[in-house]
């Protein structure tokens, strides 16, 4: 917290807090009103920290989805963090186990977002890596504070604040302006288009399955295509002279 960047960090991160704290407001009111007590509430806000994950469960837990069901939603409706871990491996590789682990449970969407955005490849000297995990650290610390405090305040206001209020449509833009920032390639956009397309068309079946299928078919389409690519290009690269 002593580095400067800290606090450049938390800086980068207040444009968006204010969509991202009606996302956890809204969130925090869902949590309550579900199926769940007060103590497994408190536990899924502070240790999930996943709004999107959150929003698609709470429904599956109302309804009585068999638990394979919860957590293969939660688990694909995440499977991006493994794109944002892969990708920032080289950023953090050099800390100690625990503090990686640390970071990656800080690290959503914004702050992935809003790093990358800012240290588009990595440094390896001592001085660059100081100041891009204090960047990194108020970025996070920014977004979590953003999240939880607004996340336990509509947990308390839960039964004054109506869910008709649809504040949480602003998460959705937040969601949408990060999937806007990094659809930068015909491949991601096509992917956004198949997922969309899938999520719309299977829109009638239960328990949310169609977030599963869109992801699914985005998956399948996107890396079938990107392997008929790089054969291509290979094949391209052994015919040239």
């Amino acid at each position: 917290m002593a580095h400067p960047a800290f606090k450049t960090g938390v800086k980068s991160a207040l444009s968006a807090s204010l969509g991202t704290a009606a996302w956890g407001l809204m969130t925090g009111v869902a949590t309550m009103n579900s199926s769940l007590s007060l103590t497994e509430s408190l536990l899924m806000c502070v240790l999930v920290f996943a709004g999107s994950s959150q929003l698609a469960t709470l429904p599956l837990l109302v309804a009585g989805a068999p638990i394979w069901v919860v957590l293969a939603t939660a688990l694909c409706v995440n499977l991006r963090f493994v794109v944002f871990s892969v990708h920032l491996r080289p950023y953090l590789m050099h800390l100690p186990l625990h503090e990686r682990l640390f970071k990656g449970y800080l690290c959503a969407d914004m702050s992935y977002m809003i790093f990358v955005n800012q240290f588009d490849h990595r440094d390896a000297t001592p001085e660059h890596r100081a100041e891009q995990m204090a960047f990194f650290s108020g970025n996070c610390v920014c977004v979590w504070v953003s999240w939880i405090v607004p996340s336990l305040l509509g947990m308390a206001l839960s039964q004054v604040i109506p869910l008709s209020w649809g504040v949480g449509f602003a998460g959705t833009l937040a969601l949408l302006g990060i999937m806007c920032s990094l659809a930068n390639d015909r491949l991601r956009w096509l992917s956004v288009g198949v997922a969309g397309s899938a999520a719309v068309a299977a829109y009638a079946l239960p328990l949310k399955l169609n977030i599963l299928l869109a992801i699914a078919a985005a998956t399948v389409v996107c890396l079938t295509l990107q392997t008929a690519l790089s054969k291509t290009d290979a094949s391209k690269a052994d015919a040239a002279p």
